[in-house]
């Protein structure tokens, strides 16, 4: 075979479909095998068969195989906040948002525990998911305020949305059972509404001024 050919199933190579899902797929494998401080650009880029300006293409480093997702992601919970009926409570039209990412983050359980053991284990990855999550509350709670939600409660609301998507997410990972991602969004959700009611009337039999009128009304 000529080096002209043997270039020529290059240049193929490098352009054979779906570079990115090769990209990232070789990036796990490596991180798994070698660990991800020790991988490098250039293998991820080797391993799919493609070259290291193909990888810059689409990730602007490494850490963004893992994360590359999180703009779309972002822009799913932000059109479907935007569309929930205007009588939606605020958490409500963040449950809206959350529900309209399950099919996204849904990808299969053993991507996403993989994914998040290699986070959990590097602590550059872990402050890169914290940026990310508080650029998702900042984009929830301002597509919050667009509805007219006012503060703090735009923002607490958006809070309690990161809490619900993480606790969901980690259960759903680690799930046996073929319960879907949007079932433990739901289940989340109620926990937290049952958690903040039963909060409310803790405090509202705890006010002082209650505990003065029951005291009185005792005495009477």
């Amino acid at each position: 075979m000529s080096v002209a050919a043997i270039a020529n199933m290059g240049r193929m190579a490098r352009w054979k479909p779906n570079a990115r899902g090769r990209l990232e797929q070789a990036a796990l494998e490596l991180f798994r095998e070698r660990g991800y401080a020790r991988t490098t650009v250039e293998e991820i880029a080797a391993r799919a068969g493609l070259t290291e300006r193909t990888f810059f293409r689409y990730f602007p480093d490494k850490r963004e195989v893992l994360f590359w997702g999180s703009g779309a992601l972002q822009k799913t919970i932000v059109d479907a906040i935007a569309g929930a009926p205007e009588p939606a409570a605020p958490l409500d039209a963040v449950a809206a948002g959350l529900e309209a990412t399950a099919s996204v983050l849904q990808r299969g359980r053993e991507y996403a525990r993989t994914r998040q053991a290699l986070i959990a284990d590097n602590a550059e990855l872990r402050e890169r998911e914290l940026i990310k999550l508080r650029s998702l509350a900042t984009a929830i709670a301002d597509a919050l305020r667009r509805r007219g939600i006012p503060e703090p409660a735009a923002s607490l609301a958006a809070e309690a949305g990161i809490a619900i998507l993480k606790v969901a997410y980690e259960r759903w990972i680690g799930d046996n059972k073929p319960r879907s991602l949007s079932h433990h969004l739901r289940e989340s959700l109620d926990e937290l509404k049952a958690l903040t009611a039963s909060t409310s009337t803790a405090i509202g039999r705890s006010h002082p001024a209650r505990v003065t009128r029951r005291r009185r009304q005792a005495r009477a």
